[in-house]
């Protein structure tokens, strides 16, 4: 059996995507060099690999298993290339992480420190909604999530890092009852938190939005009310743009979080950066989230 590492990640970049062409743009490839070296990772084995149903690729049950494989040869391989870096104090290899969308406001201040101090990490941070973010940790395309509502069906285990506070807004100290209710998408962890809290309330129109950055917005332009973290508030509040108004029950308190999948393998960058959040992370919360521990309404 003959094949390179680049054909395996090909392999793997192709049923990622599900389509030559993608994979072939992801890996700065044109499309039939891309499919050349495919069709010769193909020949070393007797038995169909993938199989074309509609428009989109898709794994056999025997390809299932070699893209198990290739996964694993490929994580050794980049540990292989890194480990002499780590024992000589040279930390590099690639961390990657991916954030539910309000996690903007966390995850740069615990990653600052970590890469100032090992400059030859490359670092991959995806700020996304919390399905296409709990998607990426299932599929194992990420070493970490940064999650507020732990993920249900998916074994992980996780490291706390700070308390999430949510609170109901407007341009207004009190609500004016003829204006909507302004959720986030379906899925969201901020959506399922305000519709529980919403719950047994006299119904009442309402308006979707798909971040909480443009919900903050919508609110301060005077479009209606809504429940939305804290942390990305600060200068809103102190600007006046924008009200937190009391209501019973609120705030509403989870806790954002870094989880991984349970029992995976993680890289020596990884494991590095997982130390040193459990070491810094007071640090990191009294040097840079005073105010928001502090903050009581």
């Amino acid at each position: 059996m003959n094949f390179t590492f680049h054909q395996l990640k090909i392999f793997l970049e192709v049923i990622r995507h599900q389509n030559i062409t993608k994979a072939a743009e992801e890996m700065y490839m044109t499309q039939p060099a891309l499919s050349i070296q495919l069709k010769n990772f193909q020949k070393q084995f007797d038995i169909p690999l993938i199989e074309k149903v509609g428009k989109k690729i898709q794994l056999t049950d025997f390809g299932k298993s070699i893209a198990q494989i290739a996964k694993n040869i490929l994580s050794e391989a980049e540990e292989l290339k890194y480990k002499t870096k780590e024992y000589e104090g040279l930390l590099k290899g690639k961390l990657r992480i991916s954030a539910a969308s309000t996690g903007k406001y966390v995850i740069p201040y615990y990653l600052s420190e970590f890469v100032h101090k090992y400059p030859g990490i490359d670092l991959t941070l995806d700020v996304s909604n919390k399905t296409t973010v709990i998607k990426q940790l299932q599929n194992n395309e990420i070493d970490f999530a940064l999650v507020s509502v732990l993920p249900e069906k998916l074994d992980t285990d996780e490291e706390v890092l700070l308390e999430n506070k949510l609170y109901l807004i407007g341009d207004t100290k009190k609500i004016i009852k003829s204006r909507p209710l302004i959720y986030r998408e379906q899925g969201s962890a901020t959506r399922n938190a305000m519709s529980m809290y919403f719950r047994n309330s006299t119904k009442r129109k309402s308006i979707e939005l798909t971040s909480n950055e443009t919900v903050k917005q919508a609110v301060v332009a005077g479009l209606g009310y809504s429940i939305i973290p804290l942390i990305g508030m600060r200068n809103e509040l102190q600007n006046k743009d924008i009200y937190i108004i009391s209501s019973k029950g609120l705030p509403i308190l989870t806790y954002w979080r870094l989880i991984w999948l349970k029992n995976k393998k993680l890289s020596p960058v990884a494991s590095a950066y997982l130390g040193f959040i459990r070491k810094e992370k007071e640090a990191i919360i009294k040097k840079h989230f005073k105010w928001y521990v502090d903050f009581k309404k």
